[in-house]
Protein backbone atom coordinates (compact mmCIF):
# COMPACT_ATOMS: atom_id res chain seq x y z
CA UNK A 1 0.00 0.00 0.00
CA UNK A 2 1.02 3.23 -0.96
CA UNK A 3 1.21 5.20 2.56
CA UNK A 4 3.28 2.14 3.99
CA UNK A 5 5.80 3.04 1.62
CA UNK A 6 7.65 5.85 3.13
CA UNK A 7 7.57 3.73 6.73
CA UNK A 8 9.76 0.95 4.16
CA UNK A 9 11.96 4.31 3.07
CA UNK A 10 12.49 5.05 6.62
CA UNK A 11 13.29 1.37 7.99
CA UNK A 12 15.80 0.89 5.15
CA UNK A 13 17.77 4.96 6.06
CA UNK A 14 18.50 2.51 9.40
CA UNK A 15 18.39 -1.42 7.94
CA UNK A 16 18.64 -3.83 5.90
CA UNK A 17 14.84 -4.83 4.42
CA UNK A 18 14.85 -7.23 1.74
CA UNK A 19 12.05 -7.81 -0.37
CA UNK A 20 9.99 -10.11 1.29
CA UNK A 21 10.10 -8.43 4.35
CA UNK A 22 9.17 -4.98 2.59
CA UNK A 23 6.16 -6.50 0.97
CA UNK A 24 4.94 -7.88 4.33
CA UNK A 25 5.50 -5.05 5.80
CA UNK A 26 3.97 -3.58 2.61
CA UNK A 27 0.44 -5.63 3.15
CA UNK A 28 -0.25 -4.43 6.45
CA UNK A 29 -3.83 -3.32 6.71
CA UNK A 30 -4.13 0.67 7.94
CA UNK A 31 -6.66 2.88 8.71
CA UNK A 32 -5.65 6.65 6.60
CA UNK A 33 -6.91 9.59 8.49
CA UNK A 34 -6.00 13.20 7.76
CA UNK A 35 -5.80 15.82 10.49
CA UNK A 36 -5.44 19.55 10.66
CA UNK A 37 -2.48 21.38 12.73
CA UNK A 38 -2.82 20.88 16.86
CA UNK A 39 -4.79 17.75 16.63
CA UNK A 40 -4.28 15.03 19.68
CA UNK A 41 -3.45 11.78 18.27
CA UNK A 42 -2.91 9.80 21.55
CA UNK A 43 -3.58 11.38 24.71
CA UNK A 44 -1.14 11.16 28.14
CA UNK A 45 -3.18 8.35 29.79
CA UNK A 46 -5.01 7.22 26.99
CA UNK A 47 -4.29 3.17 25.48
CA UNK A 48 -3.73 3.24 22.01
CA UNK A 49 -4.60 0.05 20.15
CA UNK A 50 -3.23 1.19 17.04
CA UNK A 51 0.51 2.18 16.41
CA UNK A 52 0.46 5.82 14.23
CA UNK A 53 2.82 5.95 11.09
CA UNK A 54 3.19 9.37 10.17
CA UNK A 55 2.56 9.56 6.51
CA UNK A 56 2.98 13.17 5.44
CA UNK A 57 3.50 16.47 8.04
CA UNK A 58 4.79 16.61 11.36
CA UNK A 59 4.18 15.95 14.76
CA UNK A 60 5.66 16.13 18.49
CA UNK A 61 5.90 14.49 21.33
CA UNK A 62 5.34 16.72 24.53
CA UNK A 63 4.37 16.71 28.25
CA UNK A 64 2.52 19.01 30.09
CA UNK A 65 3.61 20.18 33.96
CA UNK A 66 1.25 20.44 36.31
CA UNK A 67 1.88 24.36 36.56
CA UNK A 68 0.21 24.29 32.87
CA UNK A 69 3.67 24.77 30.96
CA UNK A 70 4.43 22.42 27.90
CA UNK A 71 7.41 20.93 26.72
CA UNK A 72 7.98 19.46 23.75
CA UNK A 73 10.02 15.97 23.75
CA UNK A 74 11.15 14.79 20.10
CA UNK A 75 9.46 16.41 16.49
CA UNK A 76 8.53 13.66 13.83
CA UNK A 77 8.67 13.98 10.44
CA UNK A 78 7.46 11.46 7.95
CA UNK A 79 8.16 7.71 8.26
CA UNK A 80 8.25 7.62 11.61
CA UNK A 81 5.95 5.60 13.88
CA UNK A 82 6.40 7.69 17.30
CA UNK A 83 4.03 5.79 19.51
CA UNK A 84 5.31 2.44 18.69
CA UNK A 85 6.09 1.89 22.22
CA UNK A 86 2.44 1.58 22.84
CA UNK A 87 2.68 -2.16 21.60
CA UNK A 88 3.97 -2.53 24.69
CA UNK A 89 3.58 -0.11 27.69
CA UNK A 90 -0.15 -0.31 29.10
CA UNK A 91 -0.73 3.70 28.63
CA UNK A 92 1.00 6.51 26.91
CA UNK A 93 2.59 8.56 29.21
CA UNK A 94 3.15 11.81 27.04
CA UNK A 95 0.78 13.31 24.03
CA UNK A 96 1.64 13.02 20.80
CA UNK A 97 0.14 15.58 18.39
CA UNK A 98 0.02 17.21 15.00
CA UNK A 99 1.77 20.73 14.29
CA UNK A 100 0.73 20.90 10.76
CA UNK A 101 -1.66 19.53 8.68
CA UNK A 102 -0.61 15.83 8.62
CA UNK A 103 -1.66 12.63 7.11
CA UNK A 104 -1.69 9.42 9.30
CA UNK A 105 -1.83 5.67 8.92
CA UNK A 106 -3.07 3.96 11.88
CA UNK A 107 -1.82 0.20 12.01
CA UNK A 108 -3.31 -1.82 14.68
CA UNK A 109 -1.65 -3.56 17.40
CA UNK A 110 -2.43 -7.02 16.54
CA UNK A 111 -1.32 -6.72 12.77
CA UNK A 112 1.97 -5.46 13.83
CA UNK A 113 2.79 -8.39 16.18
CA UNK A 114 1.20 -10.74 13.83
CA UNK A 115 3.88 -9.18 11.35
CA UNK A 116 6.44 -9.42 14.21
CA UNK A 117 5.76 -12.93 15.26
CA UNK A 118 6.02 -14.21 11.34
CA UNK A 119 9.31 -12.26 10.45
CA UNK A 120 11.95 -11.61 13.20
CA UNK A 121 13.73 -9.55 10.75
CA UNK A 122 11.24 -6.83 10.93
CA UNK A 123 10.84 -7.36 14.69
CA UNK A 124 14.61 -6.28 14.81
CA UNK A 125 14.05 -3.44 12.39
CA UNK A 126 11.57 -2.37 14.60
CA UNK A 127 13.16 -2.73 17.99
CA UNK A 128 16.34 -0.71 15.66
CA UNK A 129 13.89 2.08 15.64
CA UNK A 130 13.47 2.29 19.10
CA UNK A 131 16.69 2.12 20.34
CA UNK A 132 17.52 5.08 17.85
CA UNK A 133 14.58 6.89 18.94
CA UNK A 134 16.28 6.48 22.60
CA UNK A 135 19.70 7.81 21.04
CA UNK A 136 17.83 10.99 20.09
CA UNK A 137 16.31 11.41 22.97
CA UNK A 138 19.96 11.06 24.71
CA UNK A 139 21.48 13.52 22.08
CA UNK A 140 17.98 16.13 23.09
CA UNK A 141 18.76 15.98 26.66
CA UNK A 142 22.60 16.94 26.05
CA UNK A 143 21.43 19.85 23.83
CA UNK A 144 19.12 21.32 26.68
CA UNK A 145 21.59 20.74 29.66
CA UNK A 146 25.20 21.36 27.49
CA UNK A 147 24.63 23.45 24.76
CA UNK A 148 24.01 27.32 24.62
CA UNK A 149 20.52 28.22 22.97
CA UNK A 150 21.89 29.11 19.54
CA UNK A 151 24.05 25.77 19.21
CA UNK A 152 20.84 24.17 20.64
CA UNK A 153 18.97 25.46 17.44
CA UNK A 154 21.60 24.62 15.11
CA UNK A 155 21.63 21.22 16.39
CA UNK A 156 17.92 20.55 15.61
CA UNK A 157 17.86 21.83 12.37
CA UNK A 158 20.57 19.89 11.56
CA UNK A 159 19.68 16.87 12.96
CA UNK A 160 16.01 17.41 10.98
CA UNK A 161 17.90 17.90 7.99
CA UNK A 162 19.13 14.27 7.99
CA UNK A 163 16.37 12.52 9.40
CA UNK A 164 14.12 14.18 6.18
CA UNK A 165 17.09 13.52 3.74
CA UNK A 166 16.68 9.79 5.00
CA UNK A 167 13.23 9.44 3.45
CA UNK A 168 14.30 11.83 0.27
CA UNK A 169 12.23 14.96 1.27
CA UNK A 170 14.97 17.76 1.28
CA UNK A 171 15.62 19.93 -1.58
CA UNK A 172 19.43 21.03 -1.88
CA UNK A 173 19.77 22.79 1.41
CA UNK A 174 16.51 23.17 2.10
CA UNK A 175 13.85 21.01 3.93
CA UNK A 176 10.03 22.00 4.51
CA UNK A 177 9.59 22.35 8.67
CA UNK A 178 5.85 23.61 10.06
CA UNK A 179 6.20 24.85 13.48
CA UNK A 180 6.12 27.89 15.15
CA UNK A 181 8.64 29.86 16.79
CA UNK A 182 6.92 29.18 20.27
CA UNK A 183 6.72 25.81 19.44
CA UNK A 184 10.36 25.92 18.35
CA UNK A 185 10.74 27.57 21.84
CA UNK A 186 9.00 24.91 23.61
CA UNK A 187 11.68 22.18 22.26
CA UNK A 188 14.89 24.39 23.11
CA UNK A 189 13.97 25.37 26.12
CA UNK A 190 13.77 28.88 25.63
CA UNK A 191 11.26 32.03 25.03
CA UNK A 192 9.53 32.91 21.44
CA UNK A 193 11.02 36.18 21.50
CA UNK A 194 14.60 34.51 22.18
CA UNK A 195 14.24 31.94 19.36
CA UNK A 196 12.83 34.85 17.49
CA UNK A 197 16.30 36.97 17.74
CA UNK A 198 18.29 33.93 17.46
CA UNK A 199 16.42 33.13 14.16
CA UNK A 200 17.30 36.89 12.98
CA UNK A 201 20.95 36.66 13.96
CA UNK A 202 21.90 33.15 12.00
CA UNK A 203 19.54 35.28 9.21
CA UNK A 204 21.65 38.13 9.16
CA UNK A 205 25.04 35.78 8.96
CA UNK A 206 23.78 33.90 6.38
CA UNK A 207 24.18 30.76 8.68
CA UNK A 208 20.55 29.49 8.47
CA UNK A 209 16.99 30.90 7.71
CA UNK A 210 13.53 30.10 8.98
CA UNK A 211 10.47 31.38 6.83
CA UNK A 212 7.15 30.37 5.18
CA UNK A 213 7.60 26.46 6.90
CA UNK A 214 10.85 26.29 5.15
CA UNK A 215 14.73 25.49 6.72
CA UNK A 216 17.99 26.80 4.75
CA UNK A 217 21.14 25.78 5.82
CA UNK A 218 22.65 28.44 4.23
CA UNK A 219 26.28 27.28 5.84
CA UNK A 220 25.98 24.20 7.09
CA UNK A 221 30.02 23.89 8.06
CA UNK A 222 29.08 26.91 10.34
CA UNK A 223 25.90 25.43 11.54
CA UNK A 224 28.36 22.03 12.60
CA UNK A 225 30.68 24.28 14.32
CA UNK A 226 28.48 26.58 16.35
CA UNK A 227 26.24 23.24 17.74
CA UNK A 228 28.93 20.66 17.67
CA UNK A 229 26.47 18.06 15.52
CA UNK A 230 27.87 14.97 14.27
CA UNK A 231 24.83 12.23 12.59
CA UNK A 232 26.44 9.41 14.16
CA UNK A 233 23.79 9.23 17.18
CA UNK A 234 21.18 8.82 14.01
CA UNK A 235 22.79 5.33 13.00
CA UNK A 236 21.70 6.08 9.25
CA UNK A 237 23.52 3.41 6.92
CA UNK A 238 24.48 5.86 4.53
CA UNK A 239 26.76 8.84 6.27
CA UNK A 240 25.01 11.87 4.28
CA UNK A 241 27.69 15.45 4.06
CA UNK A 242 27.07 18.58 4.27
CA UNK A 243 23.54 20.16 2.42
CA UNK A 244 24.70 21.69 -0.91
Amino acid sequence: MAHIDILIRRLRSDTHIDAEDAAAIARLPVHVRDVPAQTSIVRTGERPNACCLLVKGFACRAKITDMGKRQILSFHVAGDIPDLQSLFLRSMDHDLVSISPATLAFIAHSDVLKLVDERPSVAHALWRETLIDAAIFREWIVNLGARDAPARMGHLFAELYHRMAAVGLVQGNEFEFSVTQAELAEALGISAVHANRIIQRFRSEGVLDVRRNHVALLDFPTVQAISGFDPAYLHQLTRRGAPE
